[in-house]
């Protein structure tokens, strides 16, 4: 079966799921509309829902851009640095114990209403996996592989080692992290967007519940997981564009 029938299967299943679920249990449209009804909006709406979706996507992309950045340097400093690990390793275990949900408040207060205070919300929800995925990698380089260049490699040992054995052994693990990241980038910016912003698709959610248009609230929700599907299946595309070495598909993997 194509990608493109198990993609018509599943939505066919979530939309009667959606329409049983509202029969049988006897739904009014203001706590649950027909998917219909919110068919009807996103058609109403598509110019709004996709000026607020423009923003929403740019907080995304410019927040998984800084997010690996700083990630991956974070990483390569533990994964080198005996004083990096004894400082950060433990500030970045720690900083996991904080919601994110509570630091968002503070963003908006330090850095404003406008996207910034978004931007920096996705880069703190991706830096993790980001991190301890490459983290990882670098830890879990095969050590024949290191030997073999400590005598192949004599002049400039250690940055040659890293350039031509460990960057490419870590890197399958990096792109580990970048799919998790891909897929929870999404909540940072929403997140950002419900606690104080005047644009975006989580700014659309808020308003449109004040003002009981439920059906207009479904339509930015589908909107939003529509943007962050598309965007998960285009980094795992370009990850495996970019690491064609890795068995990381799992079409090829199949057995029956």
């Amino acid at each position: 079966m194509s990608a493109i029938r198990r993609g018509l299967a599943t939505l066919a299943g979530v939309l009667l799921t959606w329409q049983m679920i509202i029969v049988i249990g006897e739904l009014p449209p203001y706590i649950l509309p027909n998917p219909w009804a919110v068919a009807a909006s996103l058609g109403r709406n598509a110019g709004s829902l996709l000026s607020h979706a423009s923003v929403t996507t740019l907080e995304i992309l410019t927040g998984m851009v800084l997010g690996t950045m700083l990630g991956s340097g974070t990483a390569l400093a533990l994964g080198y640095s005996r004083r990096a690990r004894r400082w950060l390793l433990p500030m970045l275990i720690a900083s996991q114990a904080i919601p994110v949900f509570a630091i968002a408040p503070l963003l908006v207060l330090w850095l404003g209403y406008g996207m910034a205070s978004k931007i920096a919300m996705t880069l703190l929800i991706i830096y993790f996996p980001v991190t301890a995925n490459f983290y990882d990698g670098l830890r879990h380089v095969p050590p024949g592989w290191l030997d073999l260049a400590r005598v192949m490699l004599p002049e400039s040992r250690r940055w040659a080692v890293l350039r031509h054995i460990a960057l490419p052994a870590a890197l399958p693990a990096l792109a580990s992290g970048l799919r998790i990241a891909a897929a929870v980038a999404p909540i940072g910016a929403v997140l950002g967007e419900w606690v104080g912003s005047s644009a975006g698709l989580g700014y659309l959610m808020l308003h449109a519940n004040s003002r009981m248009q439920v059906d207009l609230m479904f339509a930015a929700l589908v909107t939003l997981a529509t943007l962050a599907v598309g965007l998960y299946f285009a980094v795992d595309a370009a990850l495996k564009r970019l690491l064609p070495w890795h068995p990381a598909n799992p079409e090829t993997t199949e057995t029956g």
